[in-house]
């Protein structure tokens, strides 16, 4: 998800020296959902393994 981001906002720098301003700001939309869309998953995960839940089915079996 990170590299589609960075892919992204590559692809609106490119736009926005060539002069596609339209093309340029809907790829920098799209970089901004997709990077916050990560940092979201990466909390999310990060704080999951800090409680633990994988160490659980360790224990199960």
């Amino acid at each position: 998800m990170l590299k589609y981001a960075i892919i992204f906002a590559v692809i609106s720098l490119v736009a926005g020296l060539l002069g596609f301003g339209g093309i340029a700001a809907g790829a920098a939309g799209i970089a901004k959902l997709l990077f916050g869309l990560f940092l979201v998953l990466a909390v999310l995960f990060v704080v999951l393994a800090a409680l633990g839940v994988g160490a659980v089915k360790k224990v199960i079996d």
